[in-house]
């Protein structure tokens, strides 16, 4: 670990992230209450907000890959964390002063996106400038350590705060962590050269990121079935929120319900650093095997999920099946990051990267708002079994593909020094 933390700029860029991380699992909790407690949305009206989150990742995604490829990442970093600081604290305000609604706030979450679109696409662009091609699994293995880490006592924590000052204030914690982040990511001092200067083309530059993964032996196959898992995923993700709140024990308050709900998601974050933990080991398999694994076992957890009883024992059933979740999840984020990363020219990166990103999370555009709908008009437990359905298929089609034997790059050995005839 001190060898990748060796790496200049490393360790305050993974500290943002991990202040970040932490801040952003209490909204994980403090988000949906707010929706249910404070403005009694419904069902498909919570799907909806869920939607919005994820809307501009559909719409903008490949131009954020773009800005991402042409101007300096590390301003982009600064100034998108800022700005979602600033967003939350202006969602608590009003929430707190009873003027927010569910329209402004589906407004503000995808005001919120847009920035986290920018974020993410020069956030995965901007590690591979830091660390070696070689050191990019271990790199992005700490990273996700951290953020399991957080995740196993940010929803926790989350839970806590909603349950003792109400959602509201416990989201202006992550105002803070966005504010805390920003600052820390400011303070790298690694040079960033400015990429590609002279005239663009911005369809060109489109067209040669959409070609790059789509167009790939194992990016493609690897791409496609992630999207389609993405979209089954947030229609058992979204209708989950719902059940944990109002249906797994339909007598808890609400505020009692969203801490159950932070227990539960602090579960899945141990199996997320069990998983990370051991991603470097499952990267031995190759990178592939370690992806279908986890797209096949997801399905299974989500399963359990569906079969849960009521009361206590629904608790612990889910509880295990969010650790079993995020536990293979944990195992393959690593390696599919730094395959995405090793395999990808570094002129390609922003677009790569927001490519798939944009087209995964915009998915959650579709799912979320289905999602709630199935919730509303057929149940929680059916709306699952669908999302379990879509995953199993997408697990299927990875499985089958060439993505199943996608190993990292060796590194390139340095050449041989010239021999000096005297």
């Amino acid at each position: 670990m001190a060898g990748v933390f060796g790496h200049p700029g490393y360790a305050r860029f993974w500290a943002a992230d991990t202040v970040s991380a932490f801040g952003t699992y209490v909204t994980t909790v403090a988000l949906p209450i707010v929706a249910i407690a404070t403005l009694r949305a419904t069902d498909a009206e919570v799907g909806l907000i869920n939607g919005a989150r994820w809307a501009p990742y559909l719409l903008f995604g490949l131009l954020a890959g773009v800005m991402a490829d042409r101007y300096r990442r590390r301003p982009i970093l600064v100034v998108t964390d800022l700005a979602r600081a600033v967003l939350l604290a202006l969602i608590a305000s009003l929430a707190l002063t009873g003027m927010l609604t569910v329209p402004a706030l589906m407004l503000l979450v995808a005001v919120f996106g847009v920035m986290s679109l920018l974020y993410e696409a020069a956030h995965q662009s901007y590690l591979p400038g830091l660390v070696p091609t070689a050191a990019l699994t271990r790199a992005n293995a700490r990273m996700e350590q951290s953020a399991s880490l957080a995740q196993t006592t940010g929803p926790f924590l989350g839970g806590s705060l909603v349950a003792a000052v109400g959602a509201p204030a416990a989201m202006v914690v992550d105002a803070v962590s966005y504010l805390l982040s920003g600052l820390l990511l400011a303070t790298i001092r690694r040079n960033e050269p400015v990429p590609h200067p002279g005239r663009r083309d911005l369809g060109r530059e489109l067209r040669e990121g959409l070609a790059w993964v789509y167009r790939h032996p194992v990016l493609a196959p690897y791409a496609v079935t992630l999207h389609a898992r993405f979209l089954f995923a947030s229609v058992a993700s979204t209708v989950f929120t719902l059940f944990v709140v109002r249906g797994l024990d339909p007598g808890l308050p609400p505020d009692r319900a969203a801490f159950g709900l932070g227990v539960v998601l602090a579960v899945g974050g141990v199996g997320a650093v069990v998983g990370t933990s051991l991603s470097h080991v499952a990267g031995r398999w190759g990178a592939g095997r370690a992806i279908v694994v986890e797209r096949v076992v997801e399905p299974l957890g989500w399963t359990l999920v569906a079969l849960a009883v009521t009361g206590t024992a629904g608790w612990v059933m889910v509880g295990v099946a969010q650790f079993l979740i995020w536990l293979v999840l944990g195992v393959s984020g690593p390696n599919e990051m730094g395959y995405r990363q090793a395999v990808t020219p570094d002129r390609l990166q922003g677009r790569m990267n927001a490519t798939i990103r944009s087209l995964n999370w915009g998915m959650l555009t579709v799912g979320a708002p289905v999602g709630g709908l199935l919730a509303q008009y057929i149940g929680y437990r059916p709306a699952i079994w669908i999302g379990v359905a879509g995953m199993a298929v997408a697990a299927t089609a990875a499985a089958l593909s060439p993505l199943r034997n996608a190993r990292h790059p060796e590194p390139t050995p340095p050449p041989e020094p010239a021999v000096v005839h005297g």
